[in-house]
């Protein structure tokens, strides 16, 4: 980009940009590059502390969520060592060291959004949020801030919104429709009262002059603050509605997308952001899911369709992103294809791309189509050759993923519960027929954020049922309540799998609850029938009281993780993996909290050494993210599970250990970044909707689904697979597949990717990532 009169980047900017090569930039609102989301919140709080370093009384208006995590323990950092050597290292390479330490008593503060309704009190509103990480954590001053309280926004009367709308759902037709009772005039005249409210906050912001400083981030469908695919770009301040995308996005904030759909918000709009039209606005976007709506936002001509292009309008306007939120960017697909050596996963991600770009056969591209096309006519010695070349590559790496493996101990790992079989399970299950093979599965974290409290109460409402039936019989045994309720759990299994292949549901039930009086049991420590009652009774009364999303006490936590490890295994006992074989390791970082803590030696790695220790795998499959900016805990099992390595390695030669790093619906490989293929067939993906269906219960109604489909996180993986396959399709030719002597390739309707790793480059890769994290974490 040639930085003219009206674009020039800051110091900080400056440095940055230098450090990621200056690459050239063509889309029409500057972007600068980090390597991964931590080296994000880092570049975001020098760039903050640097404007306010020059605008100590200026308006700001910062993000919630989990994307401000290292923006917010950086800032922390940066001024609490601003004048030690810590401190000012960090200053002096990117450029600041001659800077005053900023004062951010005098900011003025604007909150960005809000749900509606929802308590000010509740730790997932964005009011307690911006209360406690900013006005709290930044020292700001409270008089100088506009917030979005819920419970002070006035209302007809003198009511609360929990009179005016008991169900928590605000229908916004009665702006326009007749009222048809008492109550619907009551809530016509609130939200016409909302609406005011709405305007004056509106114009208090410009009485401010406006937002000087802007951070944001951008959701799947483009949204930024609440404005979301389809807003205005003259949109102010208002109540409204969202859609599918931003409420599956919010459901793990408010306790699922039963609660997230029924929500309305109110939010700051486009023009509001834009009106001060010398602002400084940064869009932050971490990771490869991210990289397609980033893509349409910075090329495609200013639109309602992608709601961040907005911000064209405004000189100052950056978007600061990861690698891998940058991928699909023109600019940065040329600087892959044209910088650096060439190499033969170039090769291969050129051929396929041009396959896809004239949606052409591999074997029909021509010697002309390969030198008209920018990347692949860079390519060493280019010619029709070069294309049968890179389908002899990919064909190996389809026949990599038939290879039957044998005398192997397998340790299948993932950081949640279904993370390992939406990722490969129809490759272990091939697997699972050769008898010199041992299989073991292990869940790095309890997983119990997913479980809702509207399922542990129906599930324990129904366990009282069976109780008081006398269908639970084994609380009848002497010892039950002393150890026996530590035996037999297999049975458990056994007698609910038995169910499924009866499609006896009640019975499934009455299975299920077997298993969760045990875990009643142990958690609350009952010596007995009428304490066992008593702890469900006190169960079912605190989730009753608890608000949707809220932080669950430690041993409804620990309940709620116990449910999700039976559900993990049933799904591996239906290929006869026993109990034992399936390792629940309950990580200690993992409480639940909106930034979990960082992993400890002593609390997390040992645990993960010692189960090396003890199975002693041969083949190692983890998740293997691209950045560290997918979900917080994968980035930080990763680490885990990297150290846990290092230790080992210590005392064991690992020269022969394989690593399997996998993704599944959160991320995809490109088939060039992939060593491994697998074909899967029609009934694998039936295989694993069924298996996801009877053994994920509380999954099923999918409560926390995927922005990319309405519906079981099975159905998303099976969406990825069947895209995958489509992909290579064009490459090899369908007649690849149908005609192909290999049985598993023509039944093949989708395919997996994953990448075989030594312990040495997997650790390489832990490495990298985890240099640019040290110093914010502590």
């Amino acid at each position: 980009m040639q930085l003219g009169s009206k674009t020039q980047f800051s110091k900080v900017e400056q440095a940055f940009h230098e450090l990621s090569g200056a690459p050239s930039i063509s889309t029409q609102i500057p972007y600068i590059l980090v390597d991964n989301f931590p080296n994000l919140g880092l570049f975001t709080s020098l760039r903050f502390l640097e404007w306010v370093a020059q605008n100590p009384t200026g308006v700001i208006s910062l993000p919630t969520g989990k994307s401000p995590e290292f923006f917010i323990k950086w800032t922390k950092f940066l001024l609490e060592n601003w004048d030690n050597e810590k401190g000012k290292e960090v200053l002096e390479k990117y450029g600041i060291i001659d800077t005053p330490k900023p004062s951010l008593e005098n900011l003025h503060f604007v909150q960005l959004d809000e749900f509606y309704p929802i308590s000010s009190a509740q730790h997932n509103s964005f009011f307690n949020y911006v209360s406690n990480y900013y006005i709290k954590g930044f020292g700001l001053n409270p008089k100088n801030a506009l917030l979005i309280n819920s419970d002070e926004i006035p209302l007809p009367h003198g009511l609360t919104y929990t009179d005016i709308w008991p169900n928590s759902k605000v229908d916004l037709s009665l702006r326009f429709s007749e009222c048809k009772t008492k109550q619907e005039k009551l809530q016509q005249e609130a939200i016409f009262m909302i609406d005011n409210w709405c305007m004056q906050y509106e114009s208090a912001i410009r009485a401010k002059g406006g937002i000087g400083f802007f951070l944001g981030g951008i959701g799947p469908d483009g949204h930024i603050a609440f404005n979301t695919r389809g807003s205005d770009f003259n949109s102010t301040t208002r109540l409204t509605e969202t859609n599918f995308e931003t409420q599956a996005v919010a459901a793990t904030d408010l306790g699922g997308i039963e609660i997230s759909a029924n929500r309305l918000v109110i939010t700051i709009g486009l023009q509001t952001i834009t009106f001060n039209e010398n602002a400084t606005a940064i869009i932050i976007a971490a990771g490869e899911a991210k990289a397609g709506i980033i893509q349409q936002t910075l090329e495609h001509t200013p639109s309602n369709l992608y709601p961040g292009s907005v911000l064209s309008k405004l000189p100052n306007a950056r978007f600061y992103l990861t690698e891998g939120a940058a991928l699909r960017l023109s600019d940065r697909v040329k600087n892959t294809f044209l910088q650096g050596e060439w190499s033969p996963e170039k090769t291969e991600r050129a051929i396929i791309g041009l396959c896809k770009k004239l949606n052409k056969y591999g074997h029909h591209l021509t010697q002309t189509d390969l030198q008209n096309d920018l990347f692949t006519k860079t390519i060493p010695g280019v010619s029709e050759q070069t294309v049968s070349t890179v389908i002899n590559q990919v064909v190996e790496k389809i026949q990599r993923g038939m290879v039957q493996e044998k005398n192997e101990v397998f340790l299948h790992t993932g950081p949640h519960h279904d993370d390992i079989m939406l990722g490969i399970l129809p490759h272990i299950a091939n697997h699972f027929h050769e008898p010199s093979n041992e299989f073991h599965f292990a869940v790095l974290t309890s997983g119990f954020t997913a479980v809702t409290n509207k399922f542990v109460i129906q599930a324990l409402e129904n366990t009282k049922r069976f109780l008081e039936a006398g269908k639970i019989q084994m609380i009848l045994y002497p010892d039950f309540f002393e150890f026996g309720f530590k035996h037999k759990r297999d049975k458990d299994i056994y007698h609910y799998l038995t169910k499924v292949a009866s499609g006896n549901e009640v019975e499934k039930q009455r299975g299920f609850c077997h298993r969760l009086v045990r875990a009643v049991t142990e958690v609350y420590k009952v010596t007995n029938l009428q304490e066992l009652y008593n702890a469900i009774n006190d169960i079912v009364s605190i989730l009753r009281r608890s608000y949707d999303g809220e932080k669950n006490p430690p041993k409804i936590q620990q309940l709620k993780g116990m449910i999700r490890e039976f559900e993990e295994e049933l799904v591996w006992a239906h290929y006869g993996v026993k109990g034992e074989n399936v390792t629940h390791n309950r990580l200690g970082f993992y409480k639940g909290d909106i930034f979990t803590e960082q992993p400890e030696k002593d609390r997390d790695v040992i645990p993960v050494l010692e189960m090396f220790r003890r199975i002693n795998p041969t083949v190692l499959s983890l998740t293997f993210d691209p950045e560290g900016s997918g979900p917080d805990t994968h980035y930080k099992v990763l680490q885990t599970t990297a150290d846990a390595l290092r230790e080992w390695k210590k005392e064991k030669d690992l020269s022969n250990l394989r690593v399997w790093g996998y993704r599944n619906v959160w991320y995809k490989f490109n088939p060039s970044d992939a060593n491994v293929i697998v074909p899967v067939s029609l009934n694998d993906m039936s295989n694993l909707n069924d298996v996801f269906t009877n053994c994920y219960l509380s999954q099923v109604e999918a409560s926390f689904p995927s922005y990319e489909l309405n519906g079981k996180f099975s159905k998303v993986a099976q969406k990825i697979w069947v895209n995958q396959l489509r992909d290579l399709q064009l490459l090899l030719g369908k007649e690849f597949f149908y005609q192909n002597t290999d049985p598993r390739v023509r039944a093949s309707h989708g395919l997996i990717f994953y990448k075989e790793m030594t312990v040495d480059v997997f650790l390489g890769y832990a490495r990298e990532l985890k240099k640019s994290a040290e110093g914010s974490a502590s």
